[in-house]
């Protein structure tokens, strides 16, 4: 995976370490986070590729927390996601091939952020 690093935030230690090992699996090295301020701590001090949030975290929401993360780090794409289930194996399947694509489609999107 030459080295990708991902940002992992789930306030929940089960499901963060479930998502740690399948991202591992897959190649990438992970940085875990629990909580909001801890993950924007990690994404202004540590090289990270691509980011993984939890939609419901108890410090804030995950939309607002992606506003912030975008401000600090506008290139990072970032993934929001609610809860580990039966679609966690699909929804890592597309971030995978996401970070991995040459050709990302964020020209043309900015009107969708809100």
């Amino acid at each position: 995976m030459d080295g990708m690093t991902v940002l992992c935030v789930e306030n929940r230690a089960d499901d963060l370490d479930t998502l740690k090992s399948m991202l591992e699996g897959i190649g990438y090295e992970v940085v875990g986070a629990t909580s909001a301020r801890q993950a924007l701590d990690l994404l202004t001090t540590k090289p990270v590729d691509g980011v993984l949030l939890e939609y419901d975290l108890p410090d804030a929401t995950g939309t607002a927390v992606r506003a912030q993360m975008k401000r600090i780090r506008p290139e990072v794409p970032v993934v929001l996601f609610a809860g580990v289930g039966m679609q966690t194996p699909s929804l890592l399947r597309f971030f995978d091939s996401y970070l991995k694509s040459e050709n990302r489609p964020e020209e043309g999107f900015e009107h969708l952020v809100a």
